[in-house]
């Protein structure tokens, strides 16, 4: 347990009292401070009066599709997210990592996998906040700018465009090594890939879709078969 994590505050909403008991258990002693809802209803309420570091949100609620209230989050609190699903399908994971969740985890699921899956994320919004004093926090590049502090990205013709956290992380990953080869385990930092694990592979799309004029014939995030990702521009900052 470290100090760090005694500090954040982690919002469940599961409505599956066996599955919330041993998630609020397992967090709990790991040092994080938890809090529980069964609903989506009970969630806006409690998100009235507190916002967590971080919200637990099964997708598989009795009142509203937890898309929904991932695609919330994202818009409204600037808390981390983490999918929690009984669902198999592949695209209901895809879809949750395009509405802006930053991670997800599979029923059943191992209790120290979730741990290590929310401290992943804590980490990644630890370090966004950390760097807020240092000078390079506005990016420009291909036509493009980058405000690191704000995670928003402007085009040439001045359009914005809000990133996700996890969104915002990878950008900032290739920008600070552009022109170089990088794996698919360099760019989700902290975490071990399984070979199944597609996750970022997710995340360079989504973010091909706002960068490049073609995501099917990128110009500017190649892959590189067999080694990994490379960014392919002149990164100044300001």
């Amino acid at each position: 347990m470290s100090g760090a994590d005694t500090r954040k505050l982690i919002h469940l909403v599961d409505d599956d009292i066996d599955v919330a008991r041993v998630i609020l258990h397992t967090l709990s002693d790991f040092g994080f401070a938890t809090y529980w809802s069964r609903s989506g209803a009970e969630m806006r309420r409690e998100l009235a009066r507190r916002v967590p570091d971080l919200c637990i949100v099964d997708l598989g609620l009795p009142d509203v599709d937890g898309m929904v209230l991932v695609r919330e989050l994202r818009a409204n609190h600037g808390c981390g997210v983490l999918i929690l699903t009984g669902r198999g399908h592949t695209s209901d994971r895809v879809t949750g990592l395009e509405l802006g969740a930053d991670d997800y985890v599979v029923k059943p699921f191992e209790p120290r996998e979730l741990v290590a899956r929310v401290r992943s994320i804590l980490r990644r919004l630890s370090k966004s906040d950390a760097g807020t004093e240092t000078v390079r926090r506005i990016a420009q590049f291909a036509g493009w700018t980058f405000y690191l502090d704000t995670n928003t990205l402007v085009g040439a013709d001045g359009a914005e465009s809000d990133l996700s956290t996890a969104e915002a992380h990878l950008l900032q990953v290739f920008l600070e090594n552009s022109n170089r080869i990088l794996t698919r385990e360099k760019l989700l930092g902290e975490r071990d890939l399984s070979p199944f694990d597609r996750s970022i592979d997710v995340r360079i799309s989504r973010l091909r879709r706002k960068l490049e004029t073609d995501a099917h014939n990128p110009k500017l995030i190649k892959t590189v078969y067999g080694a990994g990702y490379l960014f392919a521009a002149s990164v100044s900052w300001v």
